[in-house]
């Protein structure tokens, strides 16, 4: 029962933000309301870019699911590329876009999620960006075990897409005269390279976070279960 509900929760994952990504595109091909502009496109925005790692992340874990049991080599790589994307990825950038985004949004929505974008976004678009995702994780850790990679590999990586992420964001402001979140706007040089790289140790708090959480629900051996099925 338990492997019925794990394939069918993937399935519905992959699926919700297969819709919400699509949505988010014909959006895009919208006028924007002030606070959005046309450069760099949804890919300058942390929220969209968190939307396809989820998606390709649980339609990995859909296909892992509807492969045959073995141990062929085409399946323990999927299961490894599946395992490596949560760890690393899925889980701390997640946790990471819901956690700044209400911390910002309630401080002073301004700053992150202007007024005007009420009307460019329904209230549930803007909870399927930066709410769901957190139950959505939360409820795969439960469901399955992940195999992590040793530590200093997984913070290694988590800290280069940090820092790549954040010359993107410069590059565009660089590029165009705007900050992508309006925050950003207020910081001194200083303030914006301890604003950045505050985030980046944040994430890989939330990176220890999710392998503490996954050693605490399936226990020292989940990694000797995970490698059995596959």
């Amino acid at each position: 029962m338990t492997g019925i509900v794990k394939k069918l929760y993937h399935v519905a994952a992959f699926g919700w933000y297969a819709f919400v990504v699509q949505y988010l595109y014909a959006k895009g091909k919208e006028d924007p309301p002030d606070g959005i502009f046309p450069y760099g496109g949804p890919w300058k925005y942390l929220t969209f870019i968190n939307l396809i790692v989820q998606m390709v992340f649980f339609g990995l874990a859909s296909m892992k699911d509807l492969q045959p049991l073995g141990k062929g080599s085409k399946v323990t790589l999927l299961c490894l590329t599946k395992d490596l994307l949560f760890s690393v990825f899925a889980f701390p950038l997640g946790l990471l876009v819901v956690l700044l985004f209400w911390g910002i949004f309630t401080y002073d929505r301004q700053l992150v999620y202007p007024a005007s974008l009420d009307n460019f976004f329904p209230p549930w678009a803007n909870h399927a960006m930066h709410t769901l995702v957190l139950p959505v994780l939360l409820g795969e850790v439960i469901l399955e075990p992940h195999i992590y990679p040793k530590t200093r590999n997984g913070l290694a990586a988590l800290g280069v897409a940090g820092l790549f992420y954040s010359g993107w964001v410069i590059w565009v402001y660089v590029s165009v005269g705007i900050w992508v979140y309006p925050l950003l706007g207020r910081f001194s040089t200083v303030g914006l390279m301890a604003f950045f790289i505050s985030n980046i140790f944040v994430v890989i708090m939330l990176y220890l976070l999710g392998q503490t959480l996954n050693f605490r629900i399936w226990g020292k051996d989940h990694e000797t279960r995970a490698k059995h099925k596959t």
